[in-house]
């Protein structure tokens, strides 16, 4: 309706002169005049708004009533309209803007954004604290230029921020930070680092790893001595009968906890050194066959076994941490299944990396296990897993010799089904059989 009648109001402007002209005509007047006369009340009404609107644009005007009629007064109230939108929309933009700030601001973490080129755009005020750096006055500033720290550059131009990096930042030596990145912005061009303050923590973990590590070394010893009198009591003769099953007992005892302090240890070991030191090419294939007969030997021929192995894929890290990793999940396999599982060994190249997975058909674990399985001492049958003389320990050494060569652990299971535990290593990390020889 008001579209019409803005059609109207324009017709009118426009025929009025029309009328006029007519009847100058019919008093005689010529008809170029005429023609004239006709067409220049409109041509000079659409002229004036047309520069009125353009001025007001230009000028950057906030367009308000009165509106002149017809069509120009239409376009007059849809530009008003998305003006005031915009409005709102800046506004809008400006308080969310005003909220991200002191929500950042608020965190005690330290955020700092950097652009495609790796310098720093913005930082909040726990940058200063953390990392030294401080906005705006470094802003464009290169990030590892100002928080610098031998591991970080190849860390930031990596691009695998899939585990985080812990550094003593070097203005601050007390300090222990841990630090994650993650693509941010437009087409993910942008970085967004987050530093933590993991100083409590780390010293925490610190105090625990030593407790464990000289708690375990000072248990050895005793240890060793209460089977080396166990075993000769066994053997000896003389030992009355009704002694042997307590003795068995304490000896059988002994040898648990003696295997419980060397997965300890090993444990502590792999917390010590967090990163690699000798990467060679690790003979895979020919540790699976031999951690396979093994798990024959401990089985007793109950279990039947399936491998699928490329013996031309080697790997490139620590021998005896990956063989530990291996040899853990293929004898957890044997021991937490029924007799007459089918136990499945893969190694081979995938799409996505280089893939060792041992898969059995047993009974498979509960949902609400699997997130904890890689905590140490835990059990989804406790009872089973001491009969079969399981630690509790061997996950968390896969978990840590895995994260130690950059690789991820997952595990799938429902309960009748059995379970499949998958290791996928990066797929630079895998090497043909022809190309370690050469190396």
């Amino acid at each position: 309706m008001s579209m019409l009648r803005s059609v109207l109001v324009e017709l009118t402007i426009l025929l009025l002169p029309i009328g006029i002209s007519g009847g100058l005509w019919l008093l005689g007047v010529e008809f170029t005049w005429i023609y004239l006369l006709a067409l220049q009340p409109y041509v000079l009404w659409q002229f004036y708004h047309l520069m009125r609107l353009a001025l007001l644009i230009r000028r950057q005007h906030r367009l308000i009533p009165p509106f002149p009629p017809g069509l120009w007064g239409d376009i007059y109230r849809s530009i008003a309209r998305y003006q005031q939108r915009g409005r709102k929309s800046r506004k809008r933009q400006i308080r969310f803007s005003r909220r991200f700030r002191e929500a950042a601001n608020a965190v005690p973490d330290a955020l700092v954004i950097l652009n495609k080129q790796l310098r720093i755009e913005w930082a909040n005020p726990a940058a200063a604290r953390l990392m030294n750096i401080h906005w705006p006055e470094d802003d464009g500033q290169r990030f590892t230029e100002i928080l610098t720290h031998s591991d970080l550059a190849e860390f930031v131009e990596a691009g695998e921020y899939m585990r985080p990096l812990d550094i003593a930042p070097l203005h601050n030596r007390t300090l222990m930070l841990s630090l994650r990145i993650t693509p941010f912005g437009e087409r993910k061009k942008q970085r967004l680092v987050v530093g933590r303050d993991i100083t409590k923590i780390y010293h925490l973990n610190m105090i625990r790893r030593d407790f464990v590590a000289n708690a375990s070394h000072e248990l050895r010893t005793p240890l060793t001595v209460i089977a080396g009198f166990l075993e000769p009591l066994l053997d000896a003769p003389t030992t009355p009968a009704n002694h042997r099953r307590p003795l068995t007992l304490m000896l059988h005892q002994t040898e648990r906890m003696r295997s419980i302090i060397e997965d300890l240890l090993t444990l502590s070991r792999l917390e010590m050194h967090e990163q690699q030191d000798e990467q060679l090419p690790v003979e895979v294939p020919d540790e699976l066959h031999l951690i396979v007969q093994e798990a024959q030997a401990l089985s007793g021929g109950q279990h039947q076994f399936e491998m699928r192995v490329n013996d031309d894929l080697l790997l490139l890290g620590n021998q005896p941490e990956l063989r530990s990793a291996f040899s853990n999940l293929i004898f957890n396999a044997v021991r937490h299944t029924p007799a007459g599982t089918r136990i499945q060994i893969e190694w081979r190249n995938t799409a996505d990396g280089v893939l060792f997975a041992v898969e059995d058909s047993g009974p498979g674990i509960a949902p609400e296990h699997l997130p904890r399985l890689t905590e140490r001492f835990y059990r989804v049958d406790c009872a089973r897993s001491r009969e079969s003389g399981g630690t509790g320990l061997g996950l968390a050494i896969v978990k840590h010799v895995l994260n130690r060569h950059d690789a991820r652990l997952s595990i799938v299971s429902e309960v009748g089904n059995g379970v499949r535990f998958s290791c996928l290593f990066p797929i630079q990390r895998g090497l043909a059989r022809e190309v370690s020889e050469m190396i």
